[in-house]
Protein backbone atom coordinates (compact mmCIF):
# COMPACT_ATOMS: atom_id res chain seq x y z
CA UNK A 1 0.00 0.00 0.00
CA UNK A 2 1.56 3.50 -0.88
CA UNK A 3 2.91 5.28 1.89
CA UNK A 4 1.02 8.89 2.88
CA UNK A 5 3.91 10.65 1.54
CA UNK A 6 3.31 8.79 -1.30
CA UNK A 7 -0.13 9.76 -1.71
CA UNK A 8 0.76 13.16 -0.90
CA UNK A 9 3.15 13.74 -3.57
CA UNK A 10 1.33 12.30 -5.91
CA UNK A 11 -1.64 14.48 -4.54
CA UNK A 12 0.14 17.75 -4.91
CA UNK A 13 1.94 16.85 -8.24
CA UNK A 14 -1.53 17.01 -9.91
CA UNK A 15 -2.43 20.06 -8.03
CA UNK A 16 0.76 21.89 -9.97
CA UNK A 17 -0.66 19.80 -13.55
CA UNK A 18 -3.94 21.58 -12.78
CA UNK A 19 -2.68 25.07 -11.99
CA UNK A 20 -0.03 24.82 -15.34
CA UNK A 21 -2.70 23.27 -17.68
CA UNK A 22 -5.51 25.42 -16.42
CA UNK A 23 -8.67 25.11 -18.63
CA UNK A 24 -8.37 22.65 -21.41
CA UNK A 25 -11.10 21.07 -24.01
CA UNK A 26 -11.46 17.05 -22.43
CA UNK A 27 -14.05 15.95 -20.25
CA UNK A 28 -13.82 14.82 -16.93
CA UNK A 29 -12.88 11.52 -17.44
CA UNK A 30 -10.23 12.16 -20.54
CA UNK A 31 -9.01 14.94 -18.24
CA UNK A 32 -8.12 12.19 -15.70
CA UNK A 33 -6.19 10.43 -18.28
CA UNK A 34 -4.41 13.13 -19.79
CA UNK A 35 -3.66 14.27 -16.18
CA UNK A 36 -2.21 10.72 -15.30
CA UNK A 37 -0.07 10.83 -18.64
CA UNK A 38 1.37 14.45 -18.11
CA UNK A 39 2.08 13.05 -14.33
CA UNK A 40 3.71 9.97 -15.45
CA UNK A 41 5.97 12.21 -18.64
CA UNK A 42 6.21 15.51 -16.93
CA UNK A 43 5.36 16.78 -20.79
CA UNK A 44 2.70 19.18 -21.01
CA UNK A 45 2.54 18.78 -24.78
CA UNK A 46 -0.02 16.47 -23.88
CA UNK A 47 -2.80 18.71 -22.36
CA UNK A 48 -3.04 20.59 -25.73
CA UNK A 49 -5.99 20.44 -28.08
CA UNK A 50 -6.70 16.88 -29.63
CA UNK A 51 -3.01 16.00 -28.80
CA UNK A 52 -4.71 12.75 -27.53
CA UNK A 53 -7.55 11.64 -28.85
CA UNK A 54 -11.03 9.61 -27.70
CA UNK A 55 -12.88 7.79 -30.18
CA UNK A 56 -15.84 6.29 -29.96
CA UNK A 57 -16.69 6.35 -26.28
CA UNK A 58 -13.35 4.34 -25.16
CA UNK A 59 -13.28 4.91 -21.70
CA UNK A 60 -16.98 3.61 -21.10
CA UNK A 61 -15.74 0.55 -23.71
CA UNK A 62 -12.62 -0.12 -21.78
CA UNK A 63 -14.71 0.06 -17.99
CA UNK A 64 -17.48 -2.36 -19.25
CA UNK A 65 -14.26 -4.25 -20.30
CA UNK A 66 -12.66 -4.51 -17.42
CA UNK A 67 -16.02 -5.41 -15.56
CA UNK A 68 -15.81 -8.34 -17.70
CA UNK A 69 -12.75 -9.26 -16.32
CA UNK A 70 -11.01 -8.57 -19.75
CA UNK A 71 -6.92 -9.36 -20.95
CA UNK A 72 -5.10 -7.04 -21.53
CA UNK A 73 -2.81 -7.63 -24.62
CA UNK A 74 0.43 -5.33 -24.45
CA UNK A 75 3.02 -5.09 -27.43
CA UNK A 76 5.81 -5.39 -24.98
CA UNK A 77 6.38 -6.74 -21.29
CA UNK A 78 7.92 -3.37 -20.25
CA UNK A 79 3.94 -2.10 -20.97
CA UNK A 80 2.55 -4.66 -18.85
CA UNK A 81 5.36 -4.54 -16.00
CA UNK A 82 4.18 -0.34 -15.28
CA UNK A 83 0.55 -1.82 -14.54
CA UNK A 84 -1.00 -1.13 -11.30
CA UNK A 85 -0.01 -5.22 -9.79
CA UNK A 86 -3.31 -4.28 -6.48
CA UNK A 87 -5.66 -3.61 -9.77
CA UNK A 88 -4.81 -6.30 -11.69
CA UNK A 89 -5.52 -8.49 -9.25
CA UNK A 90 -8.49 -6.72 -7.41
CA UNK A 91 -9.95 -6.90 -11.05
CA UNK A 92 -9.31 -10.36 -11.96
CA UNK A 93 -7.41 -9.10 -14.64
CA UNK A 94 -5.15 -11.04 -16.55
CA UNK A 95 -1.88 -9.73 -19.13
CA UNK A 96 -1.06 -11.16 -22.33
CA UNK A 97 2.34 -10.81 -23.98
CA UNK A 98 4.30 -12.75 -26.49
CA UNK A 99 6.71 -11.30 -27.08
CA UNK A 100 9.43 -13.18 -25.86
CA UNK A 101 8.24 -16.50 -26.40
CA UNK A 102 10.94 -18.37 -28.57
CA UNK A 103 8.59 -19.81 -30.79
CA UNK A 104 7.61 -16.21 -32.19
CA UNK A 105 11.35 -15.19 -32.88
CA UNK A 106 11.29 -18.31 -34.58
CA UNK A 107 7.99 -17.43 -36.65
CA UNK A 108 9.28 -13.97 -37.18
CA UNK A 109 11.97 -14.98 -38.86
CA UNK A 110 10.24 -17.61 -41.29
CA UNK A 111 8.10 -15.18 -42.32
CA UNK A 112 9.63 -12.10 -42.43
CA UNK A 113 7.66 -10.41 -39.65
CA UNK A 114 8.13 -8.31 -36.87
CA UNK A 115 7.92 -10.43 -33.42
CA UNK A 116 5.38 -7.44 -32.58
CA UNK A 117 3.33 -8.34 -35.34
CA UNK A 118 3.53 -12.31 -35.03
CA UNK A 119 2.75 -11.79 -31.07
CA UNK A 120 -0.55 -9.68 -31.67
CA UNK A 121 -1.41 -13.12 -34.43
CA UNK A 122 -1.24 -15.54 -31.80
CA UNK A 123 -3.46 -13.14 -28.88
CA UNK A 124 -6.21 -13.14 -30.93
CA UNK A 125 -8.57 -14.90 -28.55
CA UNK A 126 -7.25 -12.69 -25.70
CA UNK A 127 -7.46 -9.46 -27.66
CA UNK A 128 -11.43 -9.77 -28.63
CA UNK A 129 -13.30 -7.96 -26.17
CA UNK A 130 -9.64 -7.11 -24.58
CA UNK A 131 -8.02 -3.81 -24.12
CA UNK A 132 -4.90 -3.96 -26.50
CA UNK A 133 -2.14 -1.19 -25.31
CA UNK A 134 0.79 -0.38 -27.95
CA UNK A 135 3.32 1.86 -26.33
CA UNK A 136 6.72 0.56 -28.62
CA UNK A 137 5.71 -0.84 -31.71
CA UNK A 138 3.94 0.22 -35.02
CA UNK A 139 4.13 -2.84 -36.30
CA UNK A 140 2.08 -4.59 -33.28
CA UNK A 141 -0.40 -1.48 -34.19
CA UNK A 142 -0.69 -1.84 -37.99
CA UNK A 143 -1.26 -5.43 -37.20
CA UNK A 144 -4.18 -4.84 -34.75
CA UNK A 145 -5.90 -2.43 -37.37
CA UNK A 146 -5.64 -5.32 -40.21
CA UNK A 147 -7.31 -7.87 -38.24
CA UNK A 148 -10.04 -5.43 -37.19
CA UNK A 149 -10.58 -4.71 -40.91
CA UNK A 150 -10.47 -8.76 -41.86
CA UNK A 151 -13.42 -8.76 -38.64
CA UNK A 152 -10.68 -11.34 -37.12
CA UNK A 153 -10.66 -9.31 -33.97
CA UNK A 154 -13.03 -7.09 -32.44
CA UNK A 155 -11.50 -5.47 -29.29
CA UNK A 156 -13.41 -3.04 -26.52
CA UNK A 157 -10.90 -0.87 -26.62
CA UNK A 158 -6.92 0.13 -28.75
CA UNK A 159 -4.88 2.50 -26.94
CA UNK A 160 -1.95 2.82 -29.88
CA UNK A 161 0.91 4.93 -28.10
CA UNK A 162 3.29 3.59 -30.39
CA UNK A 163 6.86 5.94 -30.14
CA UNK A 164 9.93 6.46 -32.18
CA UNK A 165 10.49 8.06 -35.83
CA UNK A 166 9.48 5.15 -38.05
CA UNK A 167 6.28 4.54 -38.39
CA UNK A 168 4.88 5.49 -35.42
CA UNK A 169 2.97 8.65 -36.50
CA UNK A 170 1.71 6.92 -39.54
CA UNK A 171 0.42 3.77 -37.69
CA UNK A 172 -1.40 6.14 -35.72
CA UNK A 173 -3.05 8.01 -38.56
CA UNK A 174 -4.33 4.56 -40.00
CA UNK A 175 -6.15 3.73 -36.49
CA UNK A 176 -7.74 7.20 -36.86
CA UNK A 177 -9.53 5.05 -39.98
CA UNK A 178 -11.09 2.79 -37.66
CA UNK A 179 -14.94 3.62 -36.02
CA UNK A 180 -14.19 1.23 -32.54
CA UNK A 181 -12.84 2.37 -29.56
CA UNK A 182 -9.35 4.13 -28.72
CA UNK A 183 -7.28 6.66 -27.66
CA UNK A 184 -4.50 7.52 -29.16
CA UNK A 185 -2.29 10.53 -29.91
CA UNK A 186 -0.70 12.96 -32.75
CA UNK A 187 2.77 12.96 -33.34
CA UNK A 188 6.22 10.55 -32.53
CA UNK A 189 5.70 10.85 -28.78
CA UNK A 190 4.53 7.88 -27.00
CA UNK A 191 5.87 4.68 -25.45
CA UNK A 192 5.78 2.46 -22.48
CA UNK A 193 5.28 4.74 -19.65
CA UNK A 194 2.41 7.00 -21.58
CA UNK A 195 0.42 3.62 -22.22
CA UNK A 196 0.74 1.83 -18.76
CA UNK A 197 -0.63 5.47 -17.48
CA UNK A 198 -3.45 5.33 -19.57
CA UNK A 199 -4.66 1.76 -18.38
CA UNK A 200 -3.51 2.96 -14.57
CA UNK A 201 -6.20 6.22 -14.92
CA UNK A 202 -8.69 3.56 -16.46
CA UNK A 203 -8.46 1.50 -13.41
CA UNK A 204 -8.15 4.38 -11.27
CA UNK A 205 -11.47 5.53 -12.71
CA UNK A 206 -13.20 1.80 -12.69
CA UNK A 207 -11.76 1.91 -9.11
CA UNK A 208 -14.20 5.45 -8.13
CA UNK A 209 -16.93 4.02 -9.73
CA UNK A 210 -17.79 0.72 -7.96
Amino acid sequence: MASEKAIDIERRSMEIIEKEVGKHDFDELQWIIVRRVIHATADFDFAKRNKIIFHCNPIISALQAIRNKCAIVGDSNIVLAGLNKKNLHDFEIKTICHISDPAIADEAKQFNKTRAEVSMRKAVNDINNGIVVIGNAPTALYCVIKMVRENIVKPALIIGIPVGFVSSLESKVELLNLNIPYITNKGRKGGSTVAASIINALFSIYRDKI
